[in-house]
């Protein structure tokens, strides 16, 4: 029970902590309401669980022997990343770019995690962290991504109901333009630390 106690705590402080997914979740809460904004937030809480699991598999060795190939998913999630700012702050009213935008769906939510430099860290720190070697390692890691999975719903369903209940402080234009552009410098600011990283190892 201790066990599990501990791996709910951590989860709800990863989940529910700021990072590039959950930014996502309330940018998108605000520009485009909870109901289209659903399929983003069970892709995010679905792909990082199923990463998580195939991490504890795996992963984490595959990467101890090629590090390369761990560098350049780095390079192509910070890359992504900045798209996805770029994105966000040029997010707009349908008057204003004559096209209906469109919330990131289920499958973008779920490959997101692949790209996104936190979810690497809380996963490879989860496996470390409440893992051990032996006949139980495989039901502890099932144990952890179940955990998460369980536990993120409400982490970051929080964020995009905040983000929703900001819809109509920002129905104006130009607050909704000043939000996505606060949004998107946010965004670009959690993926500083990693460029800074990589720039070093070039």
């Amino acid at each position: 029970m201790d066990y599990l106690i501990a791996v709910t705590l951590f989860a709800i402080s990863a989940s529910a902590t700021p990072g590039p997914n959950n930014l996502l979740l309330m940018s998108s809460g605000a520009n485009f309401g909870v109901k289209k904004s659903l399929p983003l937030m069970c892709g995010i809480c679905f792909g990082f669980a199923l990463m998580l699991f195939l991490v504890g598999v795996g992963f984490g060795q595959i990467f101890q022997q090629f590090p390369e190939l761990h560098f350049i998913i780095k390079c192509v999630g910070t890359v992504y990343l900045l798209y996805l700012a770029v994105l966000i702050a040029r997010s707009g009213d349908i008057a204003e770019t004559g096209t209906e935008a469109k919330p990131l769906t289920f499958l973008k939510g779920a490959l997101f995690q692949w790209v996104n430099a936190k979810a690497w860290v809380v996963a490879t720190g989860a496996i470390a962290a409440f893992t051990t070697l032996g006949a139980g390692y495989y039901s502890q890691n099932l144990t952890i991504a179940v955990t998460f999975f369980l536990v993120s719903f409400p982490s970051v369903g929080i964020w995009l109901l905040f983000g929703s209940a900001l819809k109509q402080v920002l129905s104006s234009p130009t607050r909704r333009k000043l939000f996505n552009y606060f949004m998107a410098t946010l965004l670009v600011l959690s993926v500083a630390p990693v460029f800074l990283e990589i720039l070093a190892a070039i």
